[in-house]
């Protein structure tokens, strides 16, 4: 009996010590860092500049591959059911959280599926309309909506999506309705708002900013606290009269459910590292995004928590509408 109990706790020991050389030697092969939607956007511009970095620190190749589709659950199912070993990663937005709220079929659990490593920006979104739109200020967009409840376009790229989630809020603090279009992704949308087949839709900065800046969009106001440094002129809807108004679109980084608190660390500390890079912050800087590392994985855990409960609150006011 005492030589089973001590030949069990040599095998619990060499296990451990095993698990321990795993994690210290991480990573010894590529990694693939798993973006759920198509090339071009934010969430796809991160990953690869992530990459760059991570790829210099570690000395091992990252490659960044796009899995998109059915929005976005397609590549995030496959990083869900991925070997936990810190190898297979997932870059994600606002929209990993939210679409398992309004698409009960999304085949992940935010919370309990992922380990959390960090939060990676923000990025405001902006209420954009036609540049020739009457609607010149927030309280007259109110107004107008208003006087013709449910007749105002409001475009998104779809169900619990950032544009949808942010007019959602929106209208719950304004008490207005709009007629909601979904396009497949926010390019066609932002096209129809410039040429007034769309009468607004809210967008990241980072994408609207440059078409406000070229006079092919009016912008109204963006939705953090603060202006964005890149539509300066530009107010908040704090200012503009919705007290408290905040929603930031978001983008961090995951990995699969039992990765080794150890990996994790290392990741969260060598992504932060090329975060904080001068060059790196500068360069979202100029379009509008702010690197924002979390203090540390859990406090990146909590925040989605925290946004899987606002997500859900969304979802039950828009089903009993």
């Amino acid at each position: 009996m005492h030589r089973t109990l001590r030949s069990l706790a040599l095998a619990s020991a060499m296990a451990l010590a095993s698990t321990a050389g795993a994690a210290s030697s991480y990573p010894d092969r590529p990694i693939t860092i798993v973006v759920p939607v198509a090339p071009g956007g934010t969430v796809d511009m991160l990953a690869r500049i992530l990459a760059k970095g991570l790829s210099e620190q570690f000395g091992q190749p990252i490659v960044v591959e796009n899995k998109a589709g059915a929005s976005g659950t397609i590549g995030t199912r496959h990083v869900a059911e991925a070997k936990p070993d810190g190898y297979t990663l997932l870059a994600i937005a606002n929209t990993f959280a939210s679409v398992p709220e309004f698409l009960p079929n999304a085949g992940y659990d935010a919370l309990q599926d992922f380990a959390p490593i960090t939060q990676t920006c923000s990025i405001p979104m902006v209420l954009v309309t036609p540049p020739d739109s009457p609607q010149t200020t927030v309280q007259h967009f109110i107004d107008t909506a208003k006087n013709r409840a449910g007749q105002l376009t409001m475009g998104s790229s779809g169900l619990g999506s950032t544009g949808y989630i942010a007019a959602e809020l929106f209208g719950n603090q304004a008490h207005v309705e709009f007629l909601h279009v979904y396009y497949k992704g926010n390019s066609k949308a932002l096209l129809d708002v410039m040429s007034g087949q769309l009468d607004a839709m809210f967008d990241q900065v980072s994408t609207s900013g440059p078409n406000v800046k070229a006079g092919k969009l009016r912008a109204l106001a963006v939705t953090t606290l603060k202006r964005s440094p890149m539509l300066p002129d530009v107010p908040t809807l704090d200012q503009a009269g919705l007290t408290g108004f905040q929603d930031e679109t978001f983008n961090g980084l995951l990995a699969p459910a039992g990765t080794p608190d150890d990996v994790i660390a290392k990741l969260h500390t060598a992504v932060s590292k090329v975060l904080n890079t001068p060059a790196v912050r500068e360069r979202l800087a100029q379009q509008g995004i702010e690197a924002m590392p979390s203090s540390s994985p859990q406090a990146f855990g909590s925040y989605l928590a925290t946004s899987v409960e606002k997500y859900a609150d969304i979802a039950a006011t828009a089903q009993k509408n």
